[in-house]
């Protein structure tokens, strides 16, 4: 029997169908954090502080940075602009914090690092605990000049490229006033027994070095482990800096990979190799080659950033279970959807997509009894 002419829906009815078949066509994604505290509880949850990459403030998303919560602890990893307040907003506390990780010396991986712990050693809520800091060590030598002939001049000659200790040292001596005073009329305590910095020592592959190769085939080396997770790291491709992170977190609920700022990188796929997670970064070029950039700029982010394209098949490659995309550029939720994100993501990849949003919790793993 023929079927009956359908009533031409309104125009508002057409919307709403719309909406509700985009919505349709995305994964399920997290549930973001909730307005009241959540009990500390064992098992180990991935928290999405920020998704946006670049120093720029982008509408709807703060600056990049990830907390991996193991048994009620925090480990983060980089701590970019708006990091201070996601931190709160997602409900985490001084008392957990427990390590930081920095994927690469960048401003917008680090903004908020030195902040978060400054404004938090004392007072309301202080760390209670020392807070380690996993990061990269000095560089040694400067990248050159592009293009070739240009005059650039040289800030702080006589040390340009300081590593994480000396970056955490030099903060404190420039707030010295500040945690003097506290320290004498509210009885803070000293921030350096606080804050206990490590520049990051990894065994160098071949040929590797500032102005040579970023990211030489290597295995993974460890960076730290404790009772509650093992952290290992790989050099990625992510000139003109080096070096450059990405790290595993191996749980007893599951594996999940940081990719850090990276161009698409062997060393990444087989970091993450049966890994549960993999959170990586992307870029949609269509958008800004239209988008006024610079020739530097966007030769920069050619060769240093990995387009929404084309990490799919890494991600098929490496046989993780979900993928998750953040540091996403450019991060404005007005400029790409993000069905857009999924839709490029989704290329070349057989597991769960899931487009980053800030404050969105994921589960890693089955629930411990």
């Amino acid at each position: 029997m023929p079927s009956s002419p359908a009533t031409p829906a309104s125009p508002a009815r057409r919307t709403l169908l719309r909406t509700a078949a985009a919505a349709s066509a995305l994964p399920l994604l997290p549930t973001p954090a909730h307005a009241a505290p959540q009990p500390a509880s064992r098992g180990t949850e991935l928290i999405l502080l920020g998704t946006s990459g670049g120093p720029v403030p982008m509408h709807g998303r703060a600056g990049i940075a990830s907390a991996l919560v193991v048994d009620g602890r925090a480990y983060l990893i980089d701590c970019g602009p708006g990091t201070f307040g996601r931190y709160a907003q997602a409900w985490l506390t001084a008392e957990q914090l427990t390590a930081i990780f920095v994927t690469h010396l960048h401003s917008d991986h680090l903004s908020d690092l030195y902040a978060l712990l400054w404004l938090r050693f004392g007072g309301f809520q202080p760390l209670e605990n020392p807070v380690h800091i996993y990061g990269p060590g000095s560089a040694g030598n400067l990248p050159a000049v592009w293009p070739k002939g240009r005059t650039v001049r040289t800030v702080a000659p006589s040390e340009p490229a300081p590593g994480t200790e000396d970056l955490i040292a030099g903060h404190i001596a420039a707030t010295a006033y500040d945690i003097n005073v506290r320290m004498r009329s509210e009885g803070w305590p000293d921030i350096r027994t606080l804050i206990r910095p490590h520049d990051v020592r990894f065994p160098m592959p071949k040929g590797a070095g500032p102005r040579k190769l970023m990211a030489p085939p290597m295995e993974p080396f460890e960076v730290m482990q404790d009772d509650r997770v093992r952290v290992t790291a790989v050099l990625v491709e992510h000139p003109p800096v080096f070096p450059s992170f990405a790290f595993r977190f191996d749980t007893a609920d599951g594996s999940v990979v940081f990719s850090g700022d990276t161009a698409p990188c062997g060393n990444v796929a087989r970091l993450a190799r049966g890994a549960d997670v993999l959170v990586h970064e992307v870029m949609d070029l269509d958008t800004l080659a239209l988008g006024g950039l610079r020739p530097a700029q966007l030769r920069h982010m050619e060769i240093s950033h990995t387009d929404a394209t084309r990490v799919g098949p890494l991600a098929e490659r490496a046989g993780v279970g979900t993928l998750v995309l953040s540091h996403l550029v450019p991060g404005a939720t007005n400029i790409v959807s993000d069905q857009t994100w999924h839709t490029k993501a989704s290329k070349g990849y057989s597991g769960r997509v899931i487009v980053g949003n800030d404050l969105a919790r994921l589960p890693v793993g089955s629930p411990r009894t």
